[in-house]
């Protein structure tokens, strides 16, 4: 799985799909102007896949979808598939790259934008925002104090509680769509969940195009919901803090040190705790999910402000590896060849790091002198150069010397934005905390004011990471005090500068005249073809013997009914779900019986309602189980229901072949 870099966290099953939701904007005056926004159910951009989305898109649409104007953006949920990243670390977790992830990331993606094509239609924009409390909390409080006082003075939290929605509505003003934007991790479901889901951000969309089409499935709605990521750096969704779970220790239940979130003077122990931990980790993901679809439906039903102007794009390239520019007070400055600090390895208090690694410490003494010696066998050691440049962040892994057997980081980061007459988003390729996203807004507002091309009702938002994976960037006041953040800002001390710098001096491009473009560097090199992969693929799928795939094995109750809040569980001979992924399809389904003889599904494995499992019996003899369970949700229709399992088996000598498992029905009063 992608998100908490464990390599125990190994998919066994699905909560709800992974989507992709594209919109497309273009001006009514001028349709070669015209933006993408794809804001993807997945942990990230990424470089190899985006370059393949893009290939594709402008195949089908020569001229009208290009490498400008597509911007790739993930919602950084953490209970995702992995593997489909072009980069060696973030790799290493998942035995590699997985070709099955990617594809499907890529094909689903260039569908959902074929869709958006394909209902293009005359319409207007408007936006509005509103504040969403109790969804999420800074988790890196004593970083954040490090910037200026007088700064923080002007900002009633430490991290923004503002969602911004773009509303879209068709000719007639019927709503067809929202794209918001609002910062909190995708780490409501913890690093013990082995369930493919979309966490927080997922769970929002969810709620809701159900709540505007009740009776349509997932992933078939006209109306389209986008929750996107904003300066999502510092923030979590456990908003009820970090705390030790040690049981039998004197700290156990207590809150975690402040400064190094450690208990007893390690991380292992200290997790963040979600307004739902005491219920499930799954409560807690439809809290904070629901706390954003409630924020959404009430800009959607005040006041919003129109949207004017023309639709425009500028993307470019920037090498942040040794990227020297000039910062407002003249001095010349420079990024650095991409680094990971220790803290990098002390994790956070969504998913705490391993070993003796913690959070917060810039000293040059290593906190364990073994590991000077061990890193330069994972990566080159840094040169004195290096230390400098990166200075105060004691280097651990130094990736963007590492080139074997590919490369470990980007050295070459898209920097990209869309304009929508005076609302305009800057596609970033990392994670902003709280502090640098609002120090790269108001710049790049003010350089569009200031420029004439915007008045004062101009308007910006961050959306990422997005396109390529560029890790972290931290204020450098916080990249001092060296917390996960700061040390997992990859270019150095003055990356956000650089990105101010960068973002502010491309304004000029997102006028109305004839479209120009900017200068670039080289784009990342591609990685896909060097890919290495140690997941092995399916060999074959038995049944036990006596038994055929689909068979029932636990039955659900036939003896009486069920009511509203119990479980609905049936148990299957299985087989591996790697043999089809069932693209826009279902490995389960809920019936309900109409009619004698007939059947309608009332839902399927993208309902939060329902679960699917896979359990592997014997590798050597290709054995497996699938549970299928469905807990009935308030408003269930009495009646005659049944559950069914939709599988496919790869024998040892012939084709993959499709089955069905039905369970016994049974009734719910």
């Amino acid at each position: 799985m992608m998100g908490y870099a464990s390599l125990a966290q190994t998919d066994t099953g699905l909560h709800m799909r992974q989507y992709s939701r594209a919109f497309i904007i273009a001006d009514a005056a001028a349709t070669g102007n015209r933006v993408v926004f794809i804001n993807s159910d997945i942990a990230m951009g990424d470089s190899g896949v985006r370059r393949a989305i893009v290939s594709q898109l402008t195949s089908k649409y020569p001229g009208v979808y290009t490498n400008e104007n597509i911007a790739f953006v993930g919602t950084h949920q953490h209970s995702g598939v992995g593997g489909y990243l072009e980069n060696l670390l973030p790799q290493i977790t998942s035995l590699g790259y997985v070709k099955q992830t990617a594809d499907a990331i890529i094909s689903g993606t260039v569908l959902s934008v074929q869709k958006a094509h394909t209902s293009l239609a005359p319409g207007k924009l408007s936006f509005g925002n509103t504040t969403v409390l109790d969804a999420n909390i800074n988790r890196s409080p004593t970083a954040y104090l490090a910037n200026p006082a007088a700064e923080r003075a002007r900002y009633q939290y430490d991290q923004d509680k503002d969602m911004t929605l773009l509303r879209f509505d068709d000719a007639n003003g019927k709503a067809r769509g929202l794209l918001s934007f609002f910062a909190v991790h995708g780490t409501s479901l913890y690093e013990n969940n082995t369930l493919v889901s979309t966490d927080n951000k997922g769970m929002a969309a969810y709620l809701y195009e159900a709540s505007v089409e009740p009776n349509a499935m997932p992933g078939n709605t006209s109306f389209i919901a986008g929750f996107s990521q904003a300066n999502v750096g510092d923030t979590s969704p456990n908003t009820l803090g970090a705390f030790c779970e040690s049981p039998g220790k004197p700290y156990d239940g207590q809150a975690c040190e402040t400064d190094h979130s450690t208990c007893g003077g390690t991380v292992q122990d200290c997790h963040g705790r979600g307004p739902g931990f005491r219920i499930s980790d799954f409560e807690s993901n439809r809290i904070v999910g629901e706390k954003q679809f409630q924020g959404a439906q009430k800009i959607m039903s005040g006041s919003l402000t129109a949207v004017h102007g023309t639709v425009n794009s500028v993307h470019t390239y920037i090498t942040m590896a040794n990227h020297s520019f000039i910062l407002p007070n003249g001095t010349k400055v420079s990024t650095c060849p991409a680094a990971m600090g220790y803290a990098f390895a002390g994790g956070t208090t969504d998913g705490p790091g391993a070993l003796d690694f913690i959070q917060g410490d810039n000293s040059t003494t290593p906190q364990n002198p073994f590991w000077e010696i061990v890193k330069g066998a994972v990566t080159p050691l840094p040169s004195a150069e290096q230390k400098a440049c990166q200075y105060p962040k004691p280097i651990l892994l130094n990736t963007g010397y590492a080139h074997v057997p590919y490369e470990w980081a980007p050295n070459s980061v898209d920097i990209q934005m869309l304009r929508v007459g005076n609302f305009v988003m800057l596609i970033v390729p990392g994670e902003l905390t709280t502090m640098a996203g609002r120090r790269l807004r108001e710049a790049v507002r003010a350089k569009l004011v200031s420029s004439g091309l915007l008045g004062e009702d101009a308007y910006v938002v961050i959306a990422g990471p997005a396109n390529v994976y560029g890790h972290y960037v931290t204020t450098r006041e916080e990249y001092g005090v060296q917390r996960y953040e700061g040390a997992s800002t990859l270019f150095g001390p003055y990356t956000l500068e650089a990105y101010i710098d960068k973002y502010t001096s491309l304004v000029s491009f997102l006028g109305g005249g004839a479209a120009t473009t900017p200068a670039s560097d080289p784009a990342p090199p591609e990685q896909t073809s060097k890919a290495i992969s140690l997941q092995t693929g399916v060999v074959f799928d038995a049944a036990p013997i006596g038994k055929k795939f689909g068979d029932v094995i636990q039955d659900v109750k036939t003896t009486g009914p069920y009511h509203v809040g119990e479980t609905v569980i049936a148990a299957y001979v299985g087989a591996n779900p790697r043999n089809n992924l069932r693209l826009q399809q279902t490995f389960l389904s809920v019936d309900q019986q109409i009619s004698s003889g007939q059947w309608k599904t009332v839902k399927t494995d993208s309902h939060p309602s329902t679960i699917y499992r896979w359990a592997r019996l014997s590798t050597v003899l290709g054995t497996s189980n699938v549970t299928v369970s469905w807990t009935i949700e308030q408003g269930t229709p009495a009646g005659t229901y049944r559950i069914s399992y939709y599988g496919d088996y790869k024998p040892l000598i012939g084709s993959i072949t499709s089955f069905t498992g039905t369970s016994s029905t049974f009734t719910v009063a």
